[in-house]
């Protein structure tokens, strides 16, 4: 089948950047000021993930970003009844539902959909009142895939880290299950995103396997190498990834 490739965005994830002001609490560096140069140095957009104890994004950044970004905003995080609150003020251009466990480190799975299948209609159908575009964090699973459909959403976003695992010692049994799911939302109709332990060494593989990738979201190994390249030849690079 003749599939034709589309434009891979990527969204820069700005989490590690409040981590390291908020180990000194002052307001340096500054996220705002990081995230407009993100755009500057050719993001096509930017995740946060506000968690309730607000141990790198606080609920105000998510505030103060909104009116200043020119590109997508995708905030993304437990729809707890704070978080529903905040995006519904704020009205960012995507959400992303993540089941996070209160304290939880980072994320390390996605939403079983079927058995959450009621919670996630309804949240979905909430924040489509807004107009906001609706991703649900899923494992590779074409199960969980076919259930986020059901339950309204627009796009899921492939829980990546098995992959970046797997992809030094065998790429291709590391993206075989991604394959089968990124199929999966496309016969259904969903757009695909995918997210967690992308990188510099395995994110052009996982584009050239799945052509139909609408948007990557990568944090903390982008930050990692930006603190080696600058962070204007680290997008410059994550974007020829995706080219």
């Amino acid at each position: 089948m003749n599939i034709q490739p589309k434009m891979t965005k990527l969204s820069v994830n700005i989490n590690k950047v409040a981590t390291i002001r908020n180990a000194r609490g002052a307001n340096n560096p500054d996220v705002v000021k990081v995230a407009l140069d993100c755009e500057q140095f050719g993001a096509q957009g930017i995740t946060v993930h506000p968690r309730p104890d607000e141990r790198h994004i606080r609920y105000q950044d998510v505030r103060d970003l909104r009116p200043v970004l020119t590109t997508e905003f995708n905030i993304e995080g437990q729809p707890c009844p704070s978080f529903v609150d905040l995006v519904m003020e704020v009205v960012p251009t995507q959400v992303t539902l993540v089941p996070d466990a209160p304290g939880q480190i980072t994320s390390n799975h996605g939403w079983n959909t079927r058995d959450d299948f009621d919670f996630l209609k309804e949240v979905t159908a909430t924040f489509h009142t807004k107009g906001i575009r609706v991703s649900c964090f899923v494992d590779a699973a074409p199960e969980m895939v076919e259930y986020a459909a059901k339950a309204g959403v627009d796009r899921v976003e492939l829980y990546t880290e098995p992959y970046a695992t797997l992809y030094p010692s065998d790429r291709e049994a590391a993206i075989a299950p991604f394959i089968a799911a990124a199929e999966k939302a496309r016969q259904l109709g969903l757009g695909l995103n995918a997210g967690h332990d992308l990188s510099l060494e395995n994110l052009a593989y996982m584009r050239q396997q799945i052509l139909w990738l609408d948007e990557v979201s990568i944090g903390h190994a982008l930050i990692c190498d930006a603190l080696y390249l600058g962070l204007e030849e680290t997008i410059k690079q994550y974007r020829a990834q995706l080219s």
